[in-house]
């Protein structure tokens, strides 16, 4: 019953009799069965151009969607997010069903968490937000940089944060500005900077999530992008990738070592591998021609191994490598990340860097001493009024 009752969570409320319902997207659902299973016309997909059907492939598992229903039970809009920056936006209008990649609407608020230690540091920031992301985020932050064994009841941590939130709920992985940890008394620091990578109070990067170049390419055929305003088509178009351009049958190797999640047709990616690392993150190898012998699913892969080799499968209009790189849900640019070595920060960024710590250092010190605990998001809630034809995006 608790199982259901969790993937079909909750009936919301009534205007006229409508009501609108939040799901979670099923584990191996595509974008053109969900329209069968739910009486949608399937010309909604098959009018969708090549990006957008490769988009649509980008729909992960476990992800909360939103289905507005009249008092027939008939469906008027629905909104699914890809990723963390757009969303599908189905509509009906006139009796027609219309489709748009529209950016998600969400709130964004800066939160503080300042707690003593008692079981650790992971368990007691879940107990504290029930936000399990940012307790992966923080630990990660902190890489091998702080031995947390060494920790003792009665050290404290203090986090400076950003997290979305959307229709109500959590939304994405929260990000992390600055952060403290006290391990046996001793304060650890860590800043966010420079493309999104953690350093410590002393400039020197911590984090080091490290890629390899996954293929020996020609050119890069396209590159990422979260929310890119089509000046002609004037509407919005997402590459959550970089695009490698190889000859057919090019090795790809797996950028660093992890276990692979998926491996099979994934929609508009065609050929896929999803391969799982440390923390939070995942890289994704799309298009590919074929897999390499002995790849599959559960399998540990090291960093450098060739898994498969460069095609055209799935939408592709010639030989190339579709790369993603996830941090939980949200797709990040691979570019800044692949590299191999930790960046120490001199010159005008060093500046900029410790004007930037200074100032949260002496907030962080500030909190210390305080017991913050920010509001643990409540039931869902939202209000939508069909009087007006307010759309859900509003």
């Amino acid at each position: 019953m608790n199982k259901v009752f969790f993937v079909f969570i909750l009936l919301l409320s009534y205007v006229n009799g409508a009501y609108m319902e939040e799901l979670k997207w099923k584990s191996g659902e595509t974008f053109l069965n969900f329209l069968v299973n739910n009486s949608l016309p399937q010309s909604i997909y098959y009018n969708l151009d090549g990006g957008d059907k490769e988009l649509a492939t980008e729909i992960t598992s476990g992800v909360k969607f939103q289905i507005l229903r009249d008092d027939n039970g008939s469906i008027e809009q629905v909104l699914i997010p890809i990723g963390e920056e757009l969303q599908l936006h189905i509509k009906k209008v006139d009796g027609n069903y219309t489709l748009t990649t529209t950016p998600i609407v969400y709130e964004e608020k800066e939160e503080k968490l300042s707690i003593p230690i008692v079981k650790s540091p992971y368990q007691d920031i879940i107990d504290a937000t029930k936000n399990y992301l940012l307790a992966y985020q923080f630990i990660q932050s902190y890489k091998k940089s702080v031995n947390f064994r060494r920790i003792r009841k009665g050290d404290r941590l203090v986090i400076f944060y950003k997290q979305k939130t959307r229709l109500g709920h959590q939304f994405g992985s929260p990000q992390i500005e600055a952060s403290m940890v006290e391990v046996h008394g001793k304060k650890h620091y860590v800043f966010l900077f420079n493309k999104g990578r953690y350093y410590n109070e002393k400039g020197k990067e911590v984090e080091g999530f490290f890629l390899a170049l996954p293929v020996r390419y020609t050119r890069i055929s396209d590159r990422f992008t979260y929310k890119r305003w089509h000046p002609i088509l004037h509407r919005y178009r997402a590459h959550l990738g970089i695009d490698y351009a190889a000859p057919r049958g090019t090795p790809v190797k797996a950028a660093r070592a992890g276990r692979i999640i998926f491996r099979g047709r994934k929609g508009g990616y065609g050929n896929t591998i999803i391969i799982k690392h440390e923390g939070v993150y995942k890289t994704l190898y799309a298009h590919l021609k074929k897999f390499r012998r002995g790849i599959k699913r559960g399998k540990y892969v090291k960093k450098g191994q060739v898994i498969g080799y460069v095609g055209t499968t799935g939408l592709s209009t010639g030989p190339h490598l579709h790369f993603g790189l996830y941090r939980g849900s949200r797709a990040i640019n691979p570019a800044n990340s692949v590299h191999v070595t930790k960046s120490i920060l001199r010159g005008k960024l060093r500046k900029a860097f410790l004007k930037t710590s200074r100032k949260y250092k002496e907030e962080i010190d500030l909190a210390i001493n305080s017991n913050i605990e920010p509001k643990i998001e409540k039931s869902f809630k939202y209000v939508y009024n069909l009087k007006n034809n307010k759309s859900l995006l509003e």
